[in-house]
């Protein structure tokens, strides 16, 4: 149905129309308000109850969450969302910032004893840093002599990469006396991403979003969505397999070789955790979740929970420096110049200094990326045991007693690894030391997947008026590879699909490859496709080009504290 036709259904009904300045004040007077499907949901009574934690949520403040509810529920959920409806819109929504992200909005009381008529009224992340004051220069007008780039040949619309890369810039540091230097690489990430992308215009985006959800029901409708079981006895086969040679191997106190069977099972059941998590094996919320507390925590020690609190936030703010927990890894990781200027992260809800350890770590993060991977599921520990804790899933609603269940499992799991393997089965502490390092550092390929697909993607923000398939689309790159290496990664090398459709069962993400690069082709929208060699080399030339600029900010600090030069602070 057109928004016409919808705008002509509500008005027969007699249902409330709310403008955007009504739902401005809604906001403004704190109350939390989505537009879904054209409905206007008052969504405050549920924050405490959402599966997925406040955050997802208040992401989604004043925007229309339309494709982000569709991609990421399940029909029932969707339903249910019906009760909370106070109204409708008409007439195609132009979304807010959040106030999570910074929005600020006025009651209409305030607007009426002000000479200004808008509600809201503030820049967006990317402006805000382009434009305000940096710690060592005073902003002022830019100009084409206040820095230079060279446009390299990447600046084209293409088809088979869609990577944002500032390695092309030549700016001089010294050249930059009243202008951050860092600013200038924020305005130009931004400028390549708007030269590489569809327009931001409003009948652009959305031309995008019809021919997007045209595309979801032609997945559905080709049975895309549904789970091959077949698929799963055979995953079961693998893992059992695995499980079995870390026990024969165990009790033949062949207990080096053992720990690599027992990382290459966790490796494994990663995948089939995040297919639970996504609801993407039966489609029943209650069943996958049962699914994934056993596989993540009674057989791997991490919680399902947290993983979801952390998972939903980082689909909705993909690849934001100060809203994406998935590539906020500071001190060891900086994808982003960003990064530099000790952003606050609204996820962790500190902030994340870059001092003096951080400053060192950056410089040589090319080199330290795969080593700290090694570790990377020690950290996912130290995570899951902090969510699980301090209680910070939902305590009433639908899911009050997945922490209840997962706090059994991390019992269960430390009972059988921590003491009944590492402890009792294995003679002495260093061959036990060395047992756990292995079979740990065996998952790092899990991690090297996990960021591959974002951190060598654009984290320039484009404001709220780009939809969320081009938003997709542009910070995820997908990984080329034979089918028969298919199991090894786990569905995570189509990671843009995911993105786009996260409730498809892994097993089908092949097929529905060629229907996304043939949407990828007609709307105009570059698809990111690397092999996993080349894609590892972005990843690790990102991470040098971020360190390179790590390194000429210190040197430009230091050439003006040597000259006592300040710019005005």
């Amino acid at each position: 149905m057109t928004a016409t036709a919808q705008d002509r259904v509500s008005h027969q009904r007699g249902e409330k129309v709310l403008s955007r300045q009504d739902v401005g004040d809604l906001i403004a007077r704190g109350q939390r308000i989505i537009i879904v499907d054209r409905n206007v949901l008052k969504v405050d009574a549920w924050l405490k109850y959402h599966p997925g934690g406040e955050k997802a949520i208040m992401h989604m403040i004043g925007r229309d969450a339309t494709d982000e509810v569709n991609a990421l529920h399940s029909f029932e959920a969707r339903r249910l969302m019906g009760s909370f409806r106070i109204g409708q819109i008409q007439g195609q929504w132009k979304n807010f910032l959040p106030p999570i992200q910074g929005g600020q909005f006025r009651s209409k009381e305030e607007v009426d004893m002000s000479e200004d008529e808008e509600i809201f009224e503030v820049a967006s992340p990317s402006e805000r840093s382009s434009l305000s004051g940096s710690p060592v220069f005073d902003y002022t007008e830019m100009s084409d002599e206040s820095f230079r780039w060279r446009r390299g040949e990447g600046r084209e619309k293409g088809y088979s990469s869609s990577i944002s890369s500032v390695s092309s810039i030549d700016l001089d540091p010294l050249d930059t006396t009243k202008m951050s230097y860092m600013d200038a690489y924020t305005q130009h990430e931004i400028d390549l991403d708007i030269d590489k992308y569809p327009s931001l215009d409003a009948n652009t985006q959305s031309d995008i979003v019809q021919k997007y959800r045209a595309l979801q029901d032609r997945v559905r409708n080709e049975g895309l969505f549904e789970c091959s079981y077949r698929s799963y006895l055979i995953e079961i086969c693998r893992y059992t397999f695995l499980f079995g040679a870390f026990l024969f191997l165990l009790k033949h106190d062949y207990y080096l070789t053992s720990s690599l069977s027992l990382g290459a099972f966790w490796h494994q059941l990663a995948f089939t955790a995040h297919d639970a998590g996504h609801m993407g094996i039966t489609q029943s919320f209650h069943t996958d979740t049962v699914v994934g507390i056993i596989v993540s925590d009674f057989l791997g020690g991490l919680s399902l929970g947290w993983w979801k609190h952390n998972h939903n936030v980082h689909h909705i703010v993909t690849n934001s420096p100060e809203h994406d927990p998935d590539i906020e890894h500071m001190p060891f990781f900086a994808i982003s110049h960003r990064f530099f200027a000790s952003l606050r992260s609204s996820y962790y809800e500190r902030v994340m200094h870059y001092d003096i350890f951080a400053r060192f770590v950056v410089r040589y993060q090319r080199y330290l990326y795969y080593p700290i991977l090694t570790l990377g599921r020690f950290n996912l520990y130290r995570l899951s045991w902090v969510y699980l804790i301090l209680g910070q899933g939902p305590k009433q609603g639908p899911a009050w007693w997945h922490r209840w269940f997962e706090i059994v499992g991390q019992a269960f799991f430390w009972t059988w690894f921590g003491y009944g393997i590492v402890y009792r089965s294995i003679p002495n502490t260093s061959t036990r030391i060395a047992f756990v390092l292995i079979s740990h550092m065996v998952t790092a390929p899990l991690h090297v997947q996990i960021t591959l697909s974002h951190f060598a993607m654009s984290t320039a923000d484009l404001g709220v008026d780009e939809s969320f398939p081009q938003k997709m689309l542009r910070t995820t790159m997908d990984v080329d590879c034979p089918a028969w290496l298919d199991f090894v990664h786990g569905g995570l090398q189509f990671q843009a699909i995911h993105h786009l459709f996260p409730r498809i069962p892994r097993h089908n993400l092949r097929r529905t490859q060629k229907l996304v690069q043939e949407f990828c082709k007609e709307v105009g929208i570059p698809y990111a496709l690397y092999g996993f060699v080349d894609g590892n080399r972005e990843v690790v030339g990102k991470l040098g080009e971020v360190g390179r600029q790590a390194a000429i900010l210190a040197r430009c600090q230091s050439v003006m504290a040597e000259k006592g030069d300040f710019g005005g602070h």
